[in-house]
């Protein structure tokens, strides 16, 4: 429902938080289906979830931060949990633009 009061505005960029905690796995697949559309479409869409599999599933980048710092960017098709783990646990400063 909010999201749908978002979209009347027509962003360029969404940001949704967590956007599938609590909800039952049917409302999960129709937000799943909405965020590839949208996508599609050409919105830029950043997610923030500590749902690994999710990301893994529904993004093309992971952006990982620990402590406040980003400590890596990985591709989703060619990077693995175990990945994202080690990245979780080193972190470095990135200088520059991401």
């Amino acid at each position: 429902m909010i999201i749908g009061r978002w979209l009347l505005t027509q962003p360029e960029i969404l940001m949704l938080d967590e956007p599938t905690r609590g909800i039952d796995v049917g409302a999960k697949f129709e937000i799943y289906q909405l965020i590839a559309e949208l996508a599609k479409k050409g919105k830029g869409i950043i997610i923030i979830s500590s749902e690994m599999p999710e990301l893994l599933g529904i993004t093309d980048r992971i952006l990982v931060m620990s402590n406040g710092l980003v400590s890596g960017i990985v591709d989703t098709k060619t990077t693995t949990q175990n990945e994202i783990c080690v990245l979780l646990l080193c972190t470095f400063k990135i200088r520059g633009s991401l």
